[in-house]
């Protein structure tokens, strides 16, 4: 058992998110210590790397929490956990298109500057659109 600054160490989770995950139940209360500090096994631990490495790939929150669910049904449902991959991977496609997107725009008006101008072409363009 081990303290909640340890298990911010071994996890990576800062303690301030891992009071947030308690208070939010997306992970059960610790066990108390007789002093009344908080008390995490290794099991604790895991759920919080796991929830870490989840939201580092960019999965919601809500979508992190039913992952984490998932892993710990002992017979895991490992077409719920392909369909919520599937459906992040999709999300990201589209965020990565948006971005390209972006970077053209961005760009393309960059292009448009030129040095020693008093007027910037590119804020009058985005003043016009």
């Amino acid at each position: 058992m081990i303290a909640i600054g340890e298990a911010s160490k071994q996890s990576g989770v800062s303690i301030e998110t891992i009071r947030y995950y308690e208070r939010e139940r997306i992970v059960p209360k610790p066990g108390r210590a007789t002093n009344n500090r908080r008390l995490y096994t290794a099991d604790d631990v895991g759920r919080l790397r796991l929830l870490k490495r989840l939201r580092d790939l960019g999965f919601p929150l809500a979508e992190a929490k039913m992952l984490l669910d998932l892993s710990e049904n002992r017979a895991s449902d490992c077409e719920a956990v392909k369909e919520l991959a599937e459906v992040h991977i999709a999300n990201v496609e589209t965020k990565i298109a948006e971005l390209k997107k972006l970077e053209t725009a961005l760009k393309q008006l960059i292009s448009n500057c030129s040095r020693g101008n008093v007027d910037c072409p590119m804020l009058s363009q985005l003043r016009t659109e």
